[in-house]
């Protein structure tokens, strides 16, 4: 029994087809605005904890926020 194309069953799969889909669709793509607002997110904890630095925060926290939009 094979599975569509879009059903991807690995998470390193659905991250690269939604990477991929924000990449090419921009601000019209539905996780983009998530995953921004996730990476502000973490930049301002990176700017109010000294044990953070600025881009790991931005892309921690964008990495959360995809990884909460994918795990669904």
């Amino acid at each position: 029994m094979t599975q569509p194309e879009d059903q991807n069953p690995n998470f390193l799969g659905r991250a690269t087809d939604e990477i991929k889909g924000i990449g090419r669709e921009g601000l019209s793509h539905p996780s983009t605005k998530p995953v921004l607002g996730g990476a502000v997110i973490g930049t301002v904890a990176a700017i109010l904890l000294p044990v953070l630095t600025i881009p790991i925060g931005l892309i921690g926290g964008a990495a959360i926020a995809l990884w909460l939009r994918i795990k669904r």
